[in-house]
């Protein structure tokens, strides 16, 4: 692809991006207006539990506001530290979504320049080798983006068919939905599942079915971490799931978020350049099938 066209795919990108964002926006306005029902079902709750306290397991009214109220006090703390660490990760990645497609416009402009650089601090006969290793990485990297695409596939089908089951309205919508906005670290999965849970409690009229709503969205993000990201991109890339588990925990103690999914394709090249170099015959193995 020349460079033109190539940037055009940048700003395709981009607009997918901008596109991701807007539909959080609309799920979060969603579930604004659909606040006061809900606010009606909690204080209904909460009137019914102090209802059970005080008759049946025979508190005092004053012993069961004193413990709302400490409740109350301790919810409101631990939400102002998960604000706080939310926006400070919004932040950051927000910085990152504007500065990636200006570096990668950069790259592709100046993609002929870097490969000339690369040539430059390898001898001559070696050459050929970079030139191998360069395109493999462009594959690596394709098969990665295509591995990532068959998870989000596969987590929003088991977050719909979960739904389904449980009789969720618009299932498929929101099963994938909260699959796409997983892509968002902390905001995308919490904002995303509070309309389906929001819609599940005020259909149903009961704590069931909200429970259940979470109860799905923890068995496939579960899955998602520990099963079908390491076996659907190991696979692509020819990395044993060891080495893909043992990345992703080392990769987001080192980068957070970004490097549980950065550090797979930086693996990948690693073994590429394993495979071509001697001496490094026992890493190549440790990173292979």
């Amino acid at each position: 692809m020349n460079k033109v066209l190539a940037i055009i795919g940048i700003l395709f990108i981009v607009a997918i991006c901008v596109l991701l964002f807007y539909l959080l926006y609309i799920q979060f306005r969603n579930f604004i207006q659909e606040w006061p029902a809900i606010s009606v079902k909690i204080s209904e709750l909460v009137t019914s539990v102090k209802f059970f306290l005080t008759s049946q397991m025979g508190l005092s009214q004053l012993q069961v506001d004193a413990w709302f109220s400490d409740l109350l006090s301790s919810t409101a703390k631990n939400t102002l530290a998960m604000i706080e660490t939310t926006l400070v990760a919004t932040v950051v990645n927000l910085v990152m979504v504007l500065l990636i497609p200006i570096y990668a416009f950069l790259i592709l402009y100046y993609r002929q320049l870097l490969v000339e650089v690369l040539y430059s601090i390898f001898p001559a006969h070696s050459r050929s080798k970079v030139a191998e290793v360069i395109g493999l990485s462009i594959v690596t990297y394709y098969n990665f983006i295509k591995g990532m695409a068959l998870v989000y596939f596969v987590v929003g089908m088991l977050n719909s068919i979960g739904l389904f089951l449980l009789g969720i309205p618009h299932a498929f919508l929101f099963g994938f939905m909260t699959a796409i906005m997983t892509f968002i670290p902390y905001v995308g999965i919490i904002v995303a599942s509070l309309l389906p849970i929001s819609y599940a409690w005020i259909t149903y009229n009961s704590l069931f079915y909200p429970l259940g709503v979470v109860g799905i969205f923890t068995v496939v993000q579960y899955l998602e971490a520990n099963i079908i990201f390491p076996w659907a991109v190991s696979q692509r890339l020819q990395l044993n799931t060891l080495i893909t588990l043992v990345i992703i925990v080392v990769g987001g103690i080192l980068w957070g978020a970004a490097g549980m999914i950065l550090f797979i394709p930086f693996t990948a090249i690693l073994k590429l350049i394993a495979d071509r170099m001697e001496g490094w015959e026992t890493l190549a193995k440790f990173l292979g099938k």
